[in-house]
């Protein structure tokens, strides 16, 4: 599986942006996936998660009620709308595909090269 992330910008506090990572291959409806970020000087976090079938998600508590991650088996893509940014959200996102539907980046097999989003005051 190759994942391809973009969708992120520069945005003031308050906007909103949608991230997709498109991927490539035959397991993808069958991968759970995940967004993870990491700002400079700071370790990898998680964000979201949602299940190969998209009946089931889960989110990191500094996101829950702002972001929410989606999924389009047809497309081979999976998205994060995120609303109300905060300068806190500045980090490089990271999309992640894998067989366990977990908030452990190490529980993931395949990950994107990245998307820097960037919130300003």
């Amino acid at each position: 599986v190759q994942l391809q992330a973009s969708g992120g910008g520069e945005v003031r506090a308050g906007d909103s942006l949608r991230l997709s990572c498109a991927a490539s291959g035959r397991t993808f409806s069958s991968n759970d996936m995940g967004w993870f970020r990491q700002a400079p000087g700071k370790e990898r976090e998680f964000v979201a998660a949602i299940s190969w079938g998209g009946g089931s998600t889960r989110y990191a508590d500094s996101v829950k009620g702002r972001f929410t991650i989606s999924r389009d088996n047809a497309k081979n893509t999976v998205y994060l709308q995120m609303n109300s940014l905060k300068r806190e959200d500045t980090a490089v996102y990271y999309c992640a595909a894998g067989w366990a539907f977990s908030d452990s980046g190490k529980q993931y097999d395949y990950w994107g090269q990245g998307t820097q989003v960037t919130v300003s005051s």
